[in-house]
């Protein structure tokens, strides 16, 4: 049980929260409520705005955008940033100056967050992992609520929190950034490959911000990393927590492994068959990484091995992760528009290489400044056709042009249809984009709900012979 010794007064503090977004719009509604005087800032036109966000003013919010006056600046008392916003931006930096507070969404949440929690992070993986963890929990009979960059802001599930509430989070980079007492009772990390370099500007920054995750952590905590991934695992030493280890590559002396068809889970000399691929609906290693953590969360909390097994069994992924969406003359779509990094695509192309079929794969958007030529091997392996959107085409093109065939798509419905030309019987088509969504749409949910909103499209024309 977590101490509330650190729970912050509000009553009377005067507070401004950094960014607009659904974290922004929890925070300063949460801070109004508990007595605070609340601005909320965004650079965009308060216009431009949700209208979530922009409603907040009927409760006495101020709303305030571009650029912030100094004389504003000067009467805070308390600054809380959304993930989206750089820790280093100058609001931040003044107020963090003049001895005001400045912490992030997450950090807010949890100086009034009751019960326990499970934090999750890594490049890859994180919200499979969190929604299957959530699952597992629940079906244990664990009160279990999920939040954090899943969707839910933390802070919202705040109040709702009670003495025996497992809270599961999804945790980006960002949030951890400005963290400051956050303890997870059950830490994993999935995984750190190169990722959104194009606001840190080394891969041991974003490594660092990762393993921040651990750093409040107690020898009362548990610890959970992937055996197989060298940041990770170089983690190992040197943390308070107790330390479980999980690994698709080799068998453990003490931890979570794959064995042959088998996950298999080894401690104090004896070993239990958890599950086995064959129960597994999702596909991939990599999703079988996402299982071995998901079981070593669910061990941790109390989750019983037979409970935990049923819920893998029923487990169906989740929307925007590998998601089939439909097969269309013996071509079949998946929607990997969450794949918003270099290593994501290469995990999804890895489970559709293990098809007989070529992959006709849909990349680009709003690069990260993370290089492409991780996907070369598979490519000229197992992909038969590039199709490239977004602003980052070109530097695609430059990298990946001797490599495999390339045409360029001017929307989503070019993309698809471009696609399904290119592609034979047996084929797969796979939207996993390795960037970013911003540059054409407002999401990576938009991004992919606009991809199958246009394959059922094409299916209705091939239906009716519109098509081919």
């Amino acid at each position: 049980m977590k101490s509330l010794a650190n729970q912050l007064k509000l009553e009377g503090k005067k507070t401004l929260v950094l960014g607009a977004g659904k974290s922004g719009v929890g925070a300063a509604r949460f801070l109004k409520k508990h007595g605070a005087t609340v601005a909320l800032h965004d650079k965009k036109p308060v216009a431009d705005w949700s209208e979530e966000a922009r409603s907040l003013k009927d409760g006495k919010i101020g709303l305030i955008d571009g650029q912030l006056p100094s004389w504003l600046l000067d009467q805070i008392d308390l600054v809380v940033i959304s993930p989206g916003v750089p820790t280093n931006s100058i609001p931040a930096r003044y107020v963090d100056r003049k001895d005001g507070e400045v912490i992030g969404e997450v950090e807010l949440a949890y100086r009034f967050m009751k019960g326990r929690i499970v934090g999750i992070t890594g490049s890859n993986g994180k919200t499979t992992t969190t929604t299957l963890i959530g699952e597992i929990l629940k079906n244990a009979g664990i009160e279990t609520q999920i939040g954090g960059n899943i969707g839910t802001p933390l802070i919202d599930l705040a109040e709702s929190s009670t003495d025996k509430t497992w809270t599961v989070c999804e945790l980006s980079s960002f949030q951890l950034e400005t963290i400051v007492d956050f303890r997870p009772n059950v830490a994993a990390a999935l995984n750190v490959t190169p990722n959104h370099l194009d606001r840190y500007d080394f891969f041991s920054d974003y490594a660092a911000a990762k393993h921040r995750l651990l750093m409040n952590q107690t020898d009362e905590d548990v610890a959970i990393l992937n055996a197989d991934d060298e940041v990770t695992e170089s983690w190992a030493k040197g943390l308070k927590a107790n330390v479980v280890l999980f690994s698709v590559k080799k068998e453990l002396e003490e931890g979570l492994f794959l064995r042959g068809r088998e996950l298999v889970c080894r401690a104090d000399g004896k070993e239990k068959i958890l599950t086995t691929r064959d129960e597994i609906f999702l596909r991939g290693l990599h999703n079988v990484e996402n299982v071995l953590a998901s079981l070593a969360v669910g061990l941790a909390c109390g989750a019983s091995p037979d409970s935990m097994r049923e819920t893998v069994k029923n487990f169906k992924g989740v929307e925007h992760r590998l998601e089939f969406i439909a097969r269309i003359e013996g071509v079949s779509f998946y929607n990997d528009s969450k794949a918003t990094s270099v290593d994501a695509t290469l995990k999804a192309l890895e489970a559709l290489s293990e098809s007989d079929g070529k992959t006709v794969l849909i990349l680009g958007g709003r690069g990260k400044n993370a290089p492409y030529q991780p996907l070369v091997q598979l490519i000229e392996k197992s992909v038969r056709q590039l199709v490239l959107i977004g602003e980052d085409s070109d530097n695609i093109e430059s990298q990946l042009k001797n490599h495999a065939g390339i045409v360029r798509a001017e929307n989503m419905q070019d993309a698809v249809k471009k696609s399904f030309y290119s592609a034979e019987s047996g084929d797969a088509i796979l939207l996993a984009p390795a960037c970013a969504s911003f540059d054409m749409f407002k999401s990576y949910e938009e991004r992919g709900t606009i991809f199958k909103t246009e394959v059922l499209n094409l299916n209705f024309k091939v239906q009716k012979g519109e098509a081919r």
